[in-house]
């Protein structure tokens, strides 16, 4: 079965990033984007929006092969899970990324 909103789709993907490198690896990559993408405007250098894809998704891919040892879930639904990574990156920088994890799991134990 697909999953069909965005709300659907938030329990699933903190499930894909349960281990804390591989989010670690995604707050870095998003991190080094944003990075990339200040200077594709200061320098209006196009080519760094190209960097800006490489680190975001490099160090996102590297978590998940490699310690979450799942497929990332962009392969599967590419819009959400790039906006689940924006989420998710929002909520570590505002302090609430643990509270988030408490409710899934409040939410799989009934």
């Amino acid at each position: 079965m697909r999953i069909q909103t965005f709300e659907e789709f938030w329990p699933f993907y903190l499930r894909e990033h349960s281990n804390r490198v591989c989010r670690g690896l995604h707050y870095v990559g998003s991190t080094l984007a944003l990075v990339w993408l200040g200077m594709t405007v200061a320098l209006a250098n196009p080519w760094f929006l190209l960097a800006a894809l490489v680190n975001g998704y490099a160090f996102a891919w590297i978590g998940h092969f490699f310690f979450e040892k799942n497929r990332p879930a962009t392969f599967k639904y590419p819009l959400w899970s790039f906006a689940g990574d924006w989420k998710m990156y929002f909520c570590f920088l505002t302090g609430r990324m643990g509270a988030q994890l408490e409710k899934l799991e409040a939410t799989a134990q009934g």
